[in-house]
């Protein structure tokens, strides 16, 4: 283990509440679309000063608790199916050591040496360019699968899991809650990929997800039930790697999971009032906005390593860019969610009192 206690930004009232405020939104994120929150919570932490490595060791440190929440909120309503999960952790133990591998030797290999605003620019680099190539991929998939399933109430396309089964690739393994039966062969590499960039970006379930709904043939709300139940062993397995290595942050991962454990509560009771399609829907936008914000911030990364020859005075720019749009699209869409959360809360109240007022009137 290495000491990199130097690399950790001091943190005063107003950026703490900063910090529980991205947890707050990740978690509302995470029970509404299964993903965890971290597609919104590494690039909100790295807008703050932290650095890309910290970020992402805290949290996925902090996902453990706030997965084990969210996936027993789920589980109560029947969307986890645990054996799908264990599967998948066969091999996304692998993909987060991976990950946690080529980030530690990417920070220490470029971008400084632990000190100063350029430290491990070169980690911040490569975080932010999975980050945006990988979510982009996604968002645009499942734009084009929204496209051309207008309909109110047409699931996802079947197409990829119906083409794989028809493959016949043994073992077959089925899987009850799911209502699927997949090839391990399919399962397996799906599970590496996504422990690899949870490891790598902390964003396991922008590939879980979809790759369960899309290649599995799981229904969304199982799918996002599953992920967190899977996030919890990724998570504690990535806090115990990434702390071995010294770049877990323990007040992050503490005032992250203090925002988020309310938040995913209400996320995770949107899933059964809003409809399939609209949380696809709130999804693909949310990750547009969010790789757009990580992408303003590249140019300030490309400069610390040399790579462009901009203006240093222009890195607070791209960074307050960065950060306004991703808060911006963060409180949207939590809105967004929240309201119709509390619509459905106040429908089913008001049915309640009817139904309650016509016994006593009998």
């Amino acid at each position: 283990m290495t000491d990199v206690s130097s690399i950790f930004i001091p943190l005063d009232i107003a950026g703490a509440l900063q910090v529980v405020l991205l947890g707050f939104i990740g978690g509302v994120l995470s029970g509404f679309i299964g993903s965890g929150g971290a597609f919104f919570m590494t690039p909100g932490m790295m807008n703050l000063g932290v650095n890309g490595v910290v970020a992402v060791a805290s949290n996925i440190t902090h996902k453990f608790g706030k997965a084990m929440m969210g996936s027993k909120k789920h589980g109560e309503m029947g969307n986890v199916d645990k054996k799908l999960g264990l599967f998948m952790l066969i091999t996304a133990l692998i993909g987060i050591r991976l990950a946690v591998w080529i980030n530690s030797l990417l920070f220490r290999g470029g971008g400084g040496d632990g000190h100063g605003a350029a430290s491990g620019a070169g980690a911040n680099l490569y975080i932010s360019a999975v980050f945006i190539g990988i979510l982009t991929l996604v968002a645009l998939s499942m734009i084009r699968d929204l496209m051309k399933n207008t309909e109110e109430g047409t699931g996802p396309s079947k197409k990829i899991s119906e083409f794989l089964s028809r493959l016949k690739i043994p073992p077959f393994i089925y899987f009850k809650v799911a209502d699927v039966k997949v090839s391990l062969w399919v399962i397996l590499p799906v599970g590496l990929a996504t422990g690899y960039l949870a490891g790598t970006i902390g964003v396991g379930g922008f590939v879980g997800v979809p790759s369960m709904i899309y290649i599995f043939g799981v229904p969304t709300a199982v799918a996002a039930g599953t992920e967190l139940y899977l996030a919890m062993f990724m998570g504690a397995w990535g806090a115990l790697n990434y702390a071995w290595e010294g770049f877990v942050d323990l007040r992050l991962a503490f005032l992250l999971l203090s925002g988020s454990l309310f938040g995913v509560y209400l996320g995770a009771y949107g899933v059964k009032v809003v409809s399939e399609r609209y949380i696809r829907l709130v999804t693909c936008l949310i990750i547009l906005l969010c790789v757009i914000s990580r992408a303003i911030a590249v140019p300030m990364y490309l400069r610390q390593l040399g790579i462009i020859g901009i203006d240093p005075a222009l890195d607070p720019w791209f960074n307050r860019g960065s950060k306004y749009l991703l808060f911006a699209s963060g409180i949207s869409g939590v809105i967004v969610i929240l309201y119709h959360v509390f619509k459905a809360y106040a429908t089913r109240k008001k049915i309640h009192q009817t139904l309650s007022y016509e016994r006593t009137a009998a």
